[in-house]
């Protein structure tokens, strides 16, 4: 869990979530291949307590993008291995082993907002902005952005950013699905930390299937995802915990759902 350019800490009574935190602020959190290995391996190694995560970034800003003094000449085959392992990297955030909020403020910048999008929600403070400049420096998206960016605001709005260096800022950018939360300034990362510890709190296989099978099945021809969700909701209802909370429910020691 040590790496010199990645802070983890706790919070939570029982340490249940994980705050991850970027430390090259002097570079607006730039990433290095470095920095998208040590993600890589965090992900792969989180405690056992953990039941949920925050991706924060150290400064004023979330994340600026690649790295690009690193950015050296490569052959075809080269390019390739080096997107694939950032595609694994940001996999294990997406489809590691618990739901992960991004604390975004600042800029969120190309393989920033390829991180970003790699998380489950996303939380915005008013100071955050979204660019891909990619178009205008001459290179494309490599760290999965072109799969997971178009699902949240569409193909059309994606190519627009990298055709003509828009740039969305924090309320264009809920408006349009890049969060999910507009927060004050500096309010990022404690709405990200609460919203982590109530997901904490859930059964944790229902965390699994929203983590694993829910992007799935929205991928899934309709009656392949109808099958698999009815397969999906056989598997958490049987859970000892969902048997537990559902009597717990029933005899009126759980909590109804209010409009408050």
């Amino acid at each position: 869990m040590n790496h010199k350019e990645i802070a983890v800490e706790f919070r939570g009574d029982a340490q249940q979530v994980a705050v991850i935190r970027l430390m090259r602020s002097v570079k607006r959190n730039a990433l290095s291949d470095g920095l998208v290995l040590g993600l890589r391996d965090i992900f792969m190694n989180l405690p056992a307590s953990v039941r949920a995560a925050v991706v924060d970034g150290d400064g004023p800003h979330f994340c600026a993008g690649l790295d690009l003094s690193e950015l050296g000449e490569r052959d075809a085959s080269q390019g390739v291995l080096h997107s694939r392992m950032w595609h694994e990297a940001l996999r294990q955030v997406q489809f590691g082993a618990v739901p992960v909020v991004a604390a975004l403020h600042g800029a969120v910048v190309g393989g920033g907002l390829e991180l970003a999008s790699a998380c489950h929600i996303r939380v915005a403070d008013s100071s955050t902005f979204y660019a891909l400049p990619e178009g205008s420096r001459g290179i494309f998206v490599g760290g999965g952005g072109s799969v997971r960016i178009p699902r949240l605001i569409g193909a059309a709005r994606m190519a627009d950013m990298m055709f003509t260096g828009r740039v969305y800022k924090a309320e264009e950018g809920e408006r349009i699905g890049l969060s999910q939360y507009l927060v004050p300034e500096g309010q990022a990362l404690d709405k990200a930390v609460e919203l982590a510890l109530r997901i904490a709190e859930n059964a944790p296989m229902t965390n699994y299937a929203l983590v694993h099978a829910l992007p799935r099945i929205a991928e899934q021809p309709s009656d392949q995802g109808l099958m698999t969700e009815a397969l999906m909701a056989a598997v958490a209802q049987s859970a000892p915990e969902a048997k537990f909370r559902l009597q717990e429910f029933l005899a009126g020691r759980a909590a109804k759902v209010s409009k408050d």
